[in-house]
């Protein structure tokens, strides 16, 4: 064997010992991360929930309410955390329309959550979202008027979209609805924000409202000359 074949050799050896020593840094160094994460899952794995994010439109509903509404559920643990239960709870607020609840890794829960938007109050005891659904919640938060909607169950949708369709035709007098009562019969009666009463029946409401507009003006001014 010749010096050249030896050198040869020997280049060989060395490159291949390199490359596993290589190898052999690399998968030490894999095996070294794959335990370090290993370990922070395991501490992770035991870890209490530590912040909670409100947040959405609440008008009405407020965070100490959030919280006392889901002090059941268990949040000593973030991977074992109900999102289901967190949304259950919340969900039963009297102000709350709809909610939505997710994990953050690796302590945090968020929870967005929307008001229900008031239109009327319903019967006395109920109010109506824009929906026409009917709910119960505390009015002393509200800070505005409402116009009261009188009906038998199950007319409260009837009963919203009449009040926004005649509503529409009265603005262009400058009236508005105050008060609307819709009899067991279906017969309709309104009062309107200047105290006028209005029995509409059952039928052609729509005309009705139309031919008090036209004759509104003159009735307005006999009212105020006999004032005067």
């Amino acid at each position: 064997m010749n010096n050249k074949q030896i050198t040869s050799k020997n280049k060989c050896t060395l490159a291949f010992g390199l490359g596993l020593a290589f190898f052999v840094t690399v998968l030490i160094g894999l095996i070294s991360v794959a335990w370090w994460i290993g370990q922070i899952l395991v501490d992770q794995k035991n870890s209490p929930v530590s912040l909670i994010v409100i947040s959405g439109e609440m008008p009405y509903t407020q965070r100490d309410d959030v919280l006392n509404a889901i002090n059941k559920v268990d949040l000593d643990n973030f991977f074992k955390v109900n999102v289901n239960d967190i949304q259950k709870y919340v969900s039963t607020l009297p102000w709350v329309y709809s909610v939505a609840v997710r994990k953050q890794w690796p302590n945090e829960v968020k929870i967005y959550i929307v008001d229900q938007t008031p239109v009327a109050s319903w019967n006395g005891d109920f109010l109506l979202n824009q929906f026409g659904k009917a709910f119960q919640a505390d009015t002393t938060k509200l800070n505005l008027s409402l116009p009261q909607f009188f009906g038998p169950e199950g007319s409260e949708l009837l009963a919203l979209e009449n009040f926004i369709s005649l509503n529409g035709l009265l603005e262009y007098r400058d009236l508005t609805i105050d008060e609307l009562v819709l009899s067991e019969r279906f017969s309709w009666q309104l009062t309107l924000s200047d105290g006028v009463l209005l029995n509409l029946g059952r039928e052609e409401r729509v005309k009705r409202i139309q031919r008090f507009m036209d004759v509104y003006p003159l009735i307005k001014r006999q009212l105020a000359e006999k004032n005067n």
